[in-house]
C-alpha cells in the first residue's frame, strides 16, 4: 500500500482528494525520502526510518508542490526541495519530542521513548545537515539560503518560547511572534521555494511567502487548543505537554486575560501544580470562558488572511487547492 493512503502514515485520510493533483509528485517525493533515508551502518538505518515514520502529513512537501505549479510548472528541483523540507520538519519533530518529553507520536514510540536524547538530538541534526545537502543540489544558492534563514528564525522562536515559560502574563502579540518563528517560517519557506523555482515574479513569491506564515500560524494556534483539549487517542500524540512545559498558549493567555482576579488565582493555582491532572482540571475553567472560541476565531481569521493574499494568481485547480489546505489546518482534529 501507497503510505499516501496511509492514515497513520504521511497522509491522513482528510488529505486524500486535496493531494489528488500532486499524487504522482507526492509519491515520487517518498520514493526520494526512502531512498535518501538510509544508512549502511545498522543502527543507524534504524533510526532514521523510525524518525521517516513518525513524520506527518506531508503538508510542506505539498506547500512547495502546490505553489510551484500555482504559478507555472514543476521542475525536478522541486521533489527535491519537497523531501528536503519534509526532512527539516520531521528533524524539528524529533527534537521537540526532546524538549517536551514526549513518548508517542504518529500512534508510535518517540526517538527519544524508544532510544534516548542523545539518539533524538543527534539524528535531528542528521536530518537536518542531509536536508541542506539536498538543497545545495538544486540550481543556485536561492534554496540553500530560504532554508538557512528559515531554520535560524525557528530556532530563535523555540528560545524565545523557553525564555518565556512560566509567563502567563506574555502579550497576545508576543505569543503570535513566537509562534510565527517556530513553525510558520518553514511553511513559508515551502512556498517561496516553490513559486521561486516555477519562475514566479516577485510579487508572486512575496504573495506566497506570506501565505505560507498565515497558515502556519493558524495551524499552530489550531495545534495549541489540540495539545489542551484534544484526544491522544485521535491525535496519536502525547498531549498536555505545553501545560508541562508552562508554555503560555493562546488558549490561556485568553482564559487568564478575561478572568476576574480570584477566578485568575485560582487558575494559575492549577497552573503551578506538579501532577498530571492539569488538563482535566482547567477543563471547567476553559468551558466557562470564551477562549475556546475566541481562539478558533483567530486561526480563521489567519486562514481567511492567508486565503487572500492568493487572489494575485491566476485561477487554477492548484490555487483553489492551497486555499482549501489553509481551511484544513484549522478543521482538522488532529
Amino acid at each position: 500500500m501507497s503510505r499516501v493512503t496511509d492514515n497513520r502514515g504521511a497522509t491522513p485520510g482528510e488529505l486524500r482528494s486535496l493531494y489528488a493533483p500532486i499524487r504522482q509528485e507526492i509519491e515520487e517525493v517518498e520514493a526520494l525520502l526512502l531512498r535518501e533515508l538510509t544508512s549502511r551502518f545498522p543502527f543507524v538505518d534504524r533510526l532514521v526510518k523510525h524518525g521517516f515514520r513518525l513524520g506527518g502529513k506531508r503538508l510542506r512537501p505539498a506547500l512547495v508542490l502546490f505553489s510551484g505549479k500555482a504559478c507555472g510548472r514543476l521542475e525536478p528541483s522541486h521533489l527535491t526541495l519537497a523531501a528536503a523540507v519534509e526532512m527539516i520538519h520531521a528533524a524539528t519533530l524529533i527534537h521537540d519530542d526532546v524538549l517536551d518529553e514526549a513518548t508517542i507520536r504518529r500512534h508510535l514510540d518517540t526517538v527519544n521513548a524508544r532510544w534516548d536524547n542523545e539518539a533524538s538530538v543527534l539524528l535531528g541534526d542528521y536530518l537536518l545537515a542531509h536536508a541542506l545537502s539536498m538543497a545545495g543540489s538544486v540550481p543556485t544558492t536561492f534554496a540553500c539560503r530560504a532554508i538557512g534563514e528559515a531554520a535560524q528564525t525557528m530556532c530563535e522562536g523555540e528560545l524565545r518560547q523557553i525564555g518565556s515559560r512560566g509567563n502567563y502574563e506574555l502579550p497576545e502579540e508576543d505569543y503570535l511572534g513566537i509562534i510565527a518563528d517556530k513553525t510558520a517560517a518553514l511553511c513559508a519557506c515551502c512556498c517561496r521555494l516553490g513559486s521561486h523555482y516555477a519562475g514566479a515574479d516577485p510579487a508572486q513569491q512575496e504573495a506566497l511567502t506570506h501565505f505560507g506564515m498565515d497558515l502556519g500560524i493558524a495551524f499552530q494556534i489550531t495545534d495549541d487548543l489540540l495539545d489542551l483539549l484534544g484526544s491522544e487517542a485521535e491525535t496519536g500524540k502525547s498531549l498536555g505537554t505545553d501545560l508541562v512545559k508552562q508554555k503560555a498558549t493562546l488558549p490561556l493567555i485568553r482564559l487568564l486575560d478575561q478572568a476576574e482576579e480570584e477566578e485568575r488565582a485560582e487558575v494559575m493555582a492549577i497552573l503551578s501544580r506538579s501532577d498530571n491532572h492539569r488538563r482535566a482540571a482547567l477543563e471547567p475553567w476553559i468551558a466557562r470562558s470564551d477562549a475556546i472560541a475566541y481562539v478558533r476565531q483567530k486561526a480563521v481569521e489567519y486562514t481567511r488572511r492567508a486565503k487572500q493574499r492568493l487572489a494575485c494568481l491566476e485561477p487554477t485547480p492548484a490555487r483553489e487547492t492551497l486555499g482549501q489546505l489553509a481551511d484544513f489546518v484549522v478543521s482538522r482534529r488532529h
